[in-house]
């Protein structure tokens, strides 16, 4: 005897994946495809983005590269490379003291350290504050303050950095196995020996992981601080940009690149050497 029809539609309410989406529910989705492509052609729109104007930048760019064959260091490449120095340097302080300052930020946004809740919720929200607003922020603001340099671009990095890395601390914190302090509790330590001798340990990999991709990237961003007036090698890219040494340009981008795969080596290096040297005398 073949099903009623009350007995397919009650199938199909038990089952509705087998009859596809309900009719409601394929009109809000085709609505809000369409809204978005809606909002796609006016960011076109707005943003003027044509295929001539597309085709004109492109062109321009073709030529700009062709200007930058062949590099060059020119006559001031000594600025050049006093440029690079003042970058890595800037990225190099500006991690360090950031980490030093998130280490204790860390341990107060973590919940297995600080279980005050009122506290704990006030620090990370602090967090939050500070990492919604960037870098170049930062720089601006500093520039403004101390004037320009290295200065401002060691503050910078260390004022955008300092949040981030509490919050990546705090959690590498949370996430350590609770048995090493219970263990050190339980043999007669008090709380401060938990954290020293159970989490710490743990943890300090972790930490030293963070701090060096931190660096190698702040390099990089060190860049971008300088056109503002931070300082470092971004100032040297400006200034020849500005006079279309071009040929300059294209030999401080080479060094850059140079520069931070040296960077990367060897805190790979350092990685290897100390993590897993202490990897190996745990096992």
């Amino acid at each position: 005897m073949p099903p009623t029809s009350s007995a397919i539609a009650a199938w199909q309410a038990r089952e509705p994946r087998a009859f596809g989406a309900p009719p409601a529910l394929r009109a809000l989705r085709w609505l809000g495809a369409a809204a978005f492509l809606a909002w796609l052609a006016w960011s076109f729109w707005l943003f003027d983005i044509t295929p001539t104007r597309l085709w004109n930048g492109f062109t321009g760019l073709l030529a700009i590269l062709r200007l930058m064959i062949p590099p060059s260091p020119g006559e001031l490449w000594m600025d050049i490379l006093k440029g690079m120095a003042e970058s890595v340097a800037m990225a190099f302080l500006g991690t360090v003291l950031a980490s030093l300052v998130a280490l204790p930020l860390g341990f107060l946004g973590a919940r297995n350290i600080v279980t005050v809740t009122l506290l704990r919720f006030s620090v990370r929200r602090l967090f939050d504050g500070l990492r919604g607003v960037d870098q170049l922020i930062w720089a601006l603001a500093y520039v403004r303050a101390v004037g320009l340099g290295p200065l401002a671009g060691v503050l910078a990095i260390f004022s955008s950095d300092v949040a981030v890395l509490a919050k990546l601390y705090a959690e590498a914190i949370e996430n350590a196995e609770k048995r090493q302090s219970e263990g050190v509790t339980a043999t007669g330590g008090h709380r401060l020996h938990a954290i020293r001798f159970g989490i710490l340990p743990q943890i300090l990999p972790v930490m030293l992981a963070q701090a060096l991709y931190f660096f190698e990237s702040n390099t990089r961003a060190a860049a971008i601080l300088g056109v503002v007036g931070a300082g470092g090698i971004g100032l040297q890219i400006a200034e020849r940009i500005k006079v279309r040494h071009w040929d300059e340009v294209a030999f401080i981008i080479i060094l850059m690149v140079l520069t931070v795969s040296a960077m990367d080596w060897l805190s790979g290096m350092i990685r290897q050497r100390l993590i897993g040297r202490r990897s190996t005398l745990r096992a």
